[in-house]
């Protein structure tokens, strides 16, 4: 009797953890569901809280990426553009102000709440210093005595960083962005499209962006310091700063980007190591002059369209993330030394198979034109002035297919 009572025990036990499991499920699924309508209310209101004091947002620099992003900031913003080149027509047909560099004045008079510097690389510094002038006779007549928050596009974070810090006047506030996208990647909208973003600086202090990760939302710590700051320390000035921040931001979120708050530091390091080599072989294999071919495998279209995608950014784009990240020399060093290796290991293989002369390596000799017998010692020697002779750029004493190593 014992044996069967705990054998009953054991099904009323196994049934109870059974219909225990089932109601789990039902339960994490109304909980989820819950959730869910939660998140679509606080979006909403989000959204409405967005329209009902919408942003001025001033675009410096009107080319390609500039029109690319000022046609969905008309969607949540108000937008004036200015630039080197007349888009007055442009961008008049977009429903944007324009200005012409010339006359930074009347630009800056639209009580602009975000500036965003979207020139390249290599006319960034130039730009931000010209703003400068513009930027502190604006101020002096602004009655809150502030500034607009500045904002960067650029591939690169740490250089215009510094650019920034040490040239933008310290009533305005900092924010290094990246989307890392363009017109061609994001045609189609931004969806899971990476953000990329560091607040800079707030109320003139620098923020320590590795400290700031670790605390809530109402505070920030100074960099070099540590001084732990409140957002409600100065009033106004911080919380209207970090108000202008966060909406800024929320355009991004309402478009769909995955957004990704990352130190300017660590955003270079991982660039190089990404962004950068991808550049960089899609620059090396076009120098290739690869074309189709009717065999093309799955992987060599790959690579054609690597190609494509990358030389269809401009050269000073490309030159811009090799000069201004000083990771990226390292990445070109890391990438030579690792096509020395890969082709040491082809000649140390076929040392080894070199004594095994076969059929395919007298046919080659033949028509090569070499009748001396290839011995393992300088076959791979042979093969290097092959494929120079092949590309019609053999020199004399050219040892450039031969290897160093001992």
């Amino acid at each position: 009797m014992s044996a069967v009572s705990e054998e009953n025990k054991t099904a009323e036990s196994s049934c109870s953890s059974s219909s225990a499991k089932v109601g789990e499920i039902e339960r994490l699924k109304s909980k989820e569901s819950a959730l869910s309508r939660l998140l679509s209310e606080v979006r909403k209101e989000k959204l409405e809280c967005l329209r009902s004091r919408p942003l001025t947002i001033g675009i410096c620099g009107f080319g390609n990426f500039g029109q690319f992003i000022a046609k969905t900031f008309c969607k949540h913003a108000s937008v004036v553009a200015t630039s080197r080149t007349d888009y007055t027509d442009l961008a008049n047909s977009m429903g944007i102000k324009y200005y012409p560099l010339s006359d930074s004045e009347g630009f800056f008079n639209e009580e602009l709440d975000v500036v965003l510097l979207a020139t390249s690389i290599i006319s960034f510094e130039r730009m931000a210093t010209s703003l400068v002038k513009p930027l502190k006779k604006y101020i002096a007549a602004n009655t809150n005595r502030r500034g607009p928050l500045i904002v960067d596009v650029l591939s690169v974070k740490e250089y215009p960083r510094q650019i920034l810090l040490n040239t933008i006047p310290k009533e305005c506030d900092i924010m290094c962005t990246h989307p890392m996208f363009g017109p061609d990647s994001g045609k189609n909208g931004w969806f899971n499209l990476n953000f990329v973003y560091e607040r800079t600086r707030l109320g003139g202090i620098i923020l320590d962006q590795k400290a700031n990760d670790n605390l809530s939302d109402d505070k920030f710590v100074e960099e070099g310091s540590d001084t732990i700051h409140w957002v409600h320390e100065h009033s106004e000035e911080h919380i209207e700063g970090k108000d202008r921040m966060e909406r800024f931001l929320s355009i991004w979120e309402e478009e769909g980007c995955k957004m990704v708050p990352l130190s300017c530091l660590d955003h270079d390091t991982y660039a190089a190591n990404s962004q950068f080599i991808t550049h960089l072989m899609g620059r090396i294999l076009g120098a290739q002059g690869l074309e189709p071919t009717p065999i093309d495998t799955k992987g060599f279209g790959s690579v054609l369209n690597l190609i494509k995608s990358t030389t269809a950014d401009s050269f000073d784009l490309f030159y811009g993330l090799y000069k201004y990240n000083h990771h990226s020399m390292n990445t070109i060093v890391r990438l030579r030394e690792s096509m020395d290796d890969v082709v040491e290991r082809l000649r140390n293989m076929e040392k080894d198979v070199g004594n095994k002369s076969s059929w395919w390596d007298q046919e080659r000799t033949k028509e090569s034109g070499e009748e001396k017998k290839i011995d393992s010692a300088d076959k791979a020697s042979w093969w290097g002035k092959m494929v120079c002779k092949s590309q019609d750029d053999v020199k004399k004493g050219d040892t450039r297919y031969t290897s160093t190593k001992k």
